[in-house]
């Protein structure tokens, strides 16, 4: 246990040391064995320029940009380099936020204050689109119309009847999270246009490696400003760009869109706020550490990590191709690799693979579509592939050997029922009670069974348990 505020200071070596040993307790941030929350390029030296650029402006802040112009000509830098890569042009303006929820969040601001004659605006999006819509609509008070989709994309003249006369925004995605498919951009533009409501399309997860699959061969189709009908467009640098998180763009195709992203307030003693993004103080060192990142890795230095991430997909997805019990669910054509079972418990799965230090996002049924397996791929995963291979078959034969997890008689749940004291039982009952969460296949199958709404309340119960501070 840590005390954060001791009665007297400590050692400086001694924090770090302890620092150092809470981190062995993490999954590992680099080595190409974690297929998710981090984006590893295996470049030699870049974190340590990456630290170094982060405590030169880490006591930058970002509230006035007159006081700190460092700040301002950084960020000024990285939008110019998003808006040259997603099909910007002389009008394109952005903003840096924190991260891709941020981005979403303001781009369905700005659609929403554009229209302050709308008393109830609603938010178009099709059902793979990503929840940070949806906390968008429930932070901004928008209305959410999720449309189903086609396959695994957005159906156009679906998401075209959707759109009323209290429509403000339109959002797709380029490429979805969670299968890695990129929704038809150009039929969904033009329906939006059609009826003069924007268009936002959700590149944070891909936005910054697809440009450089599309100069590498992939068929892939458009998805930039370069679509008309594309007002807006938002990619997270700390993805495929390889930033220090959190580092996120927003652009918006001119002036006259971005402007309602703005919030301003003078009517109080103090200074006038005025905030392009939801934070008013921010610390300049992502801003800096992300500039730092990008103009030592260069363009050239981006296409060649696209091409290893991209060999590194076609390793993997013809492992799952050639191994019984498991298949592709979604054609692996982005830096996504999403398998589904042909005959194995997919929960057990995750469990065998991570027992062998792969490390994998497992993903619940959702309507018609299966349980299935998410592999983030990165540049540093193409070491590292040929031997994911063999032993997915390996835990595959395991998983089949061990069956289906036999799950605990519970008692039927409502989301009203989900106190602490049911949180913390099933918690003890399911062998989470110790924080060892390497074995999860019966929680993540009894989630699996869970309707949504139980399993946001399972969750959030769960998370709240585990952010206690400890007991004295």
């Amino acid at each position: 246990m840590i005390d954060a505020l001791p009665e007297k200071g400590v050692p400086a070596e001694q924090v770090l040391a302890e620092l150092r040993e809470l981190r062995g307790a993490d999954l590992p941030t680099h080595g190409g064995r974690l297929f998710a929350y981090v984006y590893d390029p295996a470049v030699d030296g870049l974190d340590e320029l990456a630290r170094a650029a982060h405590a030169v402006s880490a006591s930058v802040n970002g509230l006035d940009p007159t006081a700190f112009p460092s700040l301002l000509a950084m960020e000024n830098a990285l939008v110019g380099a998003a808006a040259r890569l997603l099909g910007g042009d002389a009008d394109t303006v952005g903003s840096v936020t924190s991260g891709g929820t941020e981005s979403l969040i303001l781009a369905v601001k700005a659609a929403r204050d554009a229209h302050p004659e709308i008393t109830r605006p609603r938010l178009v999006v099709p059902s793979t689109a990503h929840a940070a819509f949806a906390k968008a609509a429930h932070y901004l008070r928008v209305e959410l119309d999720v449309v189903p989709t086609k396959g695994l994309t957005a159906d156009p003249p679906a998401m075209a009847a959707a759109i009323g006369p209290d429509t403000v925004l339109v959002a797709a995605s380029a490429p979805s999270y969670a299968h890695g498919v990129i929704d038809p951009i150009p039929e969904l533009a033009a329906a939006a246009a059609a009826r003069g409501v924007r268009l936002h399309v959700d590149a944070c997860f891909g936005g910054w490696i697809l440009p450089y699959l599309r100069r590498l061969g992939a068929d892939l189709p458009a998805f930039d400003l370069s679509v008309p009908g594309v007002t807006s467009i938002s990619a997270d640098l700390h993805k495929y760009a390889y930033t220090p998180k959190g580092v996120s763009v927003l652009l918006h195709r001119d002036e006259a869109l971005r402007r309602p992203q703005y919030f301003a307030y003078a009517d109080w003693p103090g200074y006038t706020m005025i905030n392009p993004v939801i934070s008013s103080t921010r610390s300049g060192g992502p801003i800096a550490a992300a500039v730092a990142t990008m103009r030592s890795i260069g363009d050239a230095g981006y296409l060649d990590l696209a091409a290893r991430t991209r060999e590194a997909v076609e390793i993997l997805a013809a492992a799952v191709t050639e191994t019984d019990g498991v298949r592709l669910y979604a054609p692996a054509t982005t830096s996504v690799v999403c398998l589904a079972s042909d005959g194995v418990d997919l929960f057990v799965l995750a469990d065998e693979l991570a027992a062998r230090d792969w490390h994998t996002q497992p993903q619940m049924a959702y309507g018609d579509l299966p349980p299935t397996i998410h592999l983030t791929v990165t540049a540093s995963v193409r070491p590292t592939a040929p031997a994911f291979a063999a032993d997915l078959a390996e835990a595959v034969a395991a998983a089949q050997a061990r069956g289906p997890v036999e799950v605990p008689e519970l008692p039927p749940l409502t989301p009203e029922m989900i106190t602490p004291e049911l949180i913390a039982g099933l918690a003890q009952g399911l062998g989470l009670g110790g924080g060892d969460f390497s074995r999860m296949a019966v929680v993540n199958t009894v989630l699996n069974a869970a309707p949504p709404a139980l399993r946001e309340a399972l969750l959030t119960g769960f998370l709240s348990h585990l952010q206690r501070p400890p007991k004295r």
